[in-house]
């Protein structure tokens, strides 16, 4: 599993700039599978806590019997600025529900349970962020695997 630490860790100055630019709106868009395997849209908050990527429902969203069933997730920042000089930021990975009362109180500070909402942490296996640079399109993408990656493109 990659947590976002391991992003903070490895690439701080990338990081930091998507970090900033999910945290720069509330709502996001979340992409998961359907059943027969086409994909569906969601609206959905992330979270930065504990060293990783938090995203929460409420009980019995479509959304989540589809995490339930198919871990795979991508979520989309949105655009904080119409010209894209910070960009838009993506990331994608595998979400894990999590059951855990302490740890769930912790990630989301209140005093609920886990059984009135759903709390999955995203193992990560790609974050992204695209932003324009002067007449450049710069795309800066990390993985696990690969590292930091920058293209430029006119």
């Amino acid at each position: 599993m990659t947590h976002w630490s391991e992003v903070e860790a490895q690439v701080p100055d990338f990081a930091g700039r998507v970090q900033t630019v999910f945290d720069a709106h509330k709502h996001k868009t979340m992409a998961t599978l359907r059943r027969d395997g086409s994909p569906r849209i969601s609206g959905t908050e992330v979270r930065f806590a504990h060293g990783d990527v938090w995203l929460g429902s409420m009980d019995r969203a479509v959304k989540v019997r589809g995490l339930q069933r198919d871990p795979r997730v991508a979520i989309h920042s949105g655009t904080v600025d119409l010209e894209l000089q910070q960009g838009d930021a993506k990331i994608a990975g595998r979400a894990t529900e999590v059951r855990d009362a302490a740890l769930w109180r912790a990630v989301n500070g209140e005093d609920t349970s886990p059984d009135e909402s759903h709390l999955f942490r995203i193992e990560i296996s790609e974050v992204v962020l695209t932003r324009v640079d002067g007449d450049e399109l710069v795309i800066e993408s990390w993985t696990p695997v690969r590292g930091l990656r920058l293209v430029r493109r006119r």
